[in-house]
């Protein structure tokens, strides 16, 4: 889960009073599981009577449901879900090509995009074994580690790239190995990571760009590290094919 202050999303972006309600609905969203009262107090900071204004708001207009003192994510908020599946260019035009790597692999596949500082899964085929990670449709993790993040920062745009890594990587000697590694796999084209977010888990990432070469998301393709012994340069060009195959109805966007 991803931490938040009353005050700030980044060192550099102040919440204002008008805020607070997003705030707490993305929260409530990322939790993964109804979240209490004391709970989102603590994430947030806010004080009881603030909490619970806005908690009010959010019910009143179908965003959040309370069940028992619990609070989760309510019919309109669900209702968003669905109508960004069925409208997401990307998921749509991804979706036949994700269940042919799908297939070809036998793992895990996920199409991901970068929003505020965060690696956020839009669309997953899980395979038929079973693959303990952090991500799954919905979910999302600091743009720092893994092939995922790395991929996405290594070909966002400079400047948006140099702020994330100034607030993501505070210390100049981090700055610096990462910037590294960011420029060697635009040199390569791709992202690969063994265990560097969940233990024992492999994965490759290609990016999804415009003929404009705006950055739309990443293609992963993610597995147990010991499932890709003498594998590791099959999965890695099928995942390769995967992307071409999605970049010509991409290309236009």
């Amino acid at each position: 889960m991803v931490n938040a202050s009353p005050l700030a999303i980044g060192a550099e972006d102040p919440i204002s009073a008008q805020e607070r309600v997003l705030m707490i609905l993305k929260i409530i969203a990322q939790a993964g599981h109804p979240a209490s009262a004391a709970e989102l107090m603590k994430r947030t900071g806010l004080a009881k009577s603030t909490l619970y204004r806005q908690l009010t708001l959010l019910k009143r207009w179908g965003f959040v449901m309370e069940t028992g003192n619990l609070y989760a994510p309510g019919p309109v908020s669900l209702q968003l879900a669905i109508s960004f599946n069925q409208t997401t260019l990307l998921t749509q035009y991804a979706q036949q090509d994700m269940q042919w790597l799908a297939e070809q692999s036998q793992e895990t596949v996920a199409i991901t995009v970068a929003m505020n500082r965060q690696a956020i899964c839009i669309s997953m085929i899980e395979a038929r074994q079973s693959l303990r990670c952090s991500f799954e449709k919905g979910r999302s993790i600091p743009l720092r580690s893994g092939a995922t993040a790395k991929c996405l920062l290594a070909y966002l745009p400079e400047k948006e790239r140099r702020h994330i890594l100034q607030l993501e990587f505070p210390h100049p000697e981090q700055r610096a190995a990462i910037g590294v590694q960011l420029q060697d796999i635009r040199r390569q084209g791709f992202a690969c990571s063994d265990s560097e977010v969940d233990a024992g888990v492999w994965g490759v990432s290609f990016p999804l760009m415009t003929s404009s070469q705006k950055l739309l998301g990443v293609l992963s393709l993610m597995a147990p590290s010991q499932r890709v012994i003498g594998r590791q340069a099959t999965l890695i060009n099928l995942t390769a094919q995967a992307a071409d195959r999605l970049h010509h109805p991409l290309k236009d966007l």
